[in-house]
């Protein structure tokens, strides 16, 4: 299941942060990101594995959270405000020359149901929605925030004998 994959789609909120939102009495937004995650990013994209992020939020402040995460990870491949996920999956594939069974996408929403069905590896961190998780083919021990990304790129990883 995880030898042939050779790119992840993530969505942002509830999967590589914990899905809590900090708004400061002046309405500065703040969100919590996992530092095992940053690694396991770094990890894959060293070992060629193609990264993307396709999140929905389509605030300003939320918008360039994901860009400016993406900037410091070295993500190239990047949807905001996006509410067709699936669509970005296919334009990702595309753009990338990547069959859409080669892809993992991770998410754990509703709005993350429709990707999962295109993809050869669907995932979902512990916390996920129960409708995620029951169409995820692989789901993490850990919750969004808190890793579950590390994991998954690290059974792919190990999988494809990187790790």
């Amino acid at each position: 299941m995880f030898e042939t994959i050779r790119a992840v789609a993530m969505d942002f909120d509830g999967v590589l942060t914990d899905g809590g939102l900090w708004m400061s009495a002046n309405g500065e937004e703040m969100k919590r990101l996992c530092i095992a995650d940053v690694t396991g990013i770094g990890l894959a994209r060293e070992a060629g594995i193609k990264l993307a992020l396709i999140s929905g939020d389509s605030t300003p402040s939320g918008m360039g959270l994901v860009r400016r995460y993406a900037e410091r990870m070295k993500i190239k491949d990047v949807y905001t405000g996006c509410h067709d996920k699936a669509g970005a999956i296919r334009e990702f594939a595309k753009k990338e020359q990547l069959e859409l069974r080669e892809i993992c996408f991770m998410g754990d929403d509703v709005i993350d149901l429709p990707p999962m069905a295109l993809v050869g590896l669907s995932a979902a961190p512990a916390n996920a929605q129960k409708s995620v998780k029951a169409k995820a083919s692989f789901i993490a021990f850990q919750n969004g925030g808190f890793g579950a990304v590390r994991e998954l790129l690290d059974a792919i990883l190990a999988a494809q004998k990187h790790a």
